[in-house]
């Protein structure tokens, strides 16, 4: 045989293989180049009235000046009376509960994502600071904690009380 004969036999062979063998299945093929899987998990509402569990903290920023550390968090529906601001050998924990306002069942709803519960934020603060003489105010939904800053803890446990403005 020449070596064209060999080469067609060869693909002849690999054609009907192709055909008589069952595909093997490869569940995570698609997984090996994510630019090809589908967009189906980018659809807004893939899954319609499906709940999803969130574990989210709620957001913090925290900046500093050459006196005091500043920490702001948004707690946009929540009560300030209902949150509490504790400084605990040089770790600031904010912790507090959101409750439902309305008498809604659950069946009514078509999309429920606002999460309600109790909520615990703890940060070790990344200077060492005056706790007792940490303050905090609520404005607009967001709590701003002032912490002056020492040059090594000077108190090992303080609860901050929130100026409502």
């Amino acid at each position: 045989m020449s070596r064209i004969t060999n080469f067609l036999f060869v693909i002849r062979c690999s054609l009907f293989i192709d055909w008589i063998m069952p595909i093997k299945w490869q569940p995570f093929k698609e997984l090996e180049n994510p630019s090809q899987m589908p967009d189906v998990f980018e659809e807004d509402d893939w899954v319609p009235f499906v709940p999803t569990f969130r574990t989210e903290e709620p957001a913090v920023d925290i900046y500093q000046d050459k006196n005091n550390l500043y920490l702001e968090m948004p707690l946009a529906g929540i009560n300030p009376k209902d949150v509490q601001i504790s400084i605990d050998d040089n770790i600031l924990t904010i912790q507090g509960k959101t409750q439902e306002k309305k008498e809604i069942k659950e069946k009514d709803y078509l999309r429920k994502e606002i999460r309600k519960g109790s909520f615990r934020r703890a940060i070790k603060l990344p200077v060492q600071v005056k706790g007792r003489k940490a303050a905090a105010e609520s404005m607009d939904g967001m709590i701003r904690i002032t912490i002056p800053k020492a040059a090594k803890t000077t108190l090992s446990s303080k609860r901050v009380p929130i100026k409502i403005k």
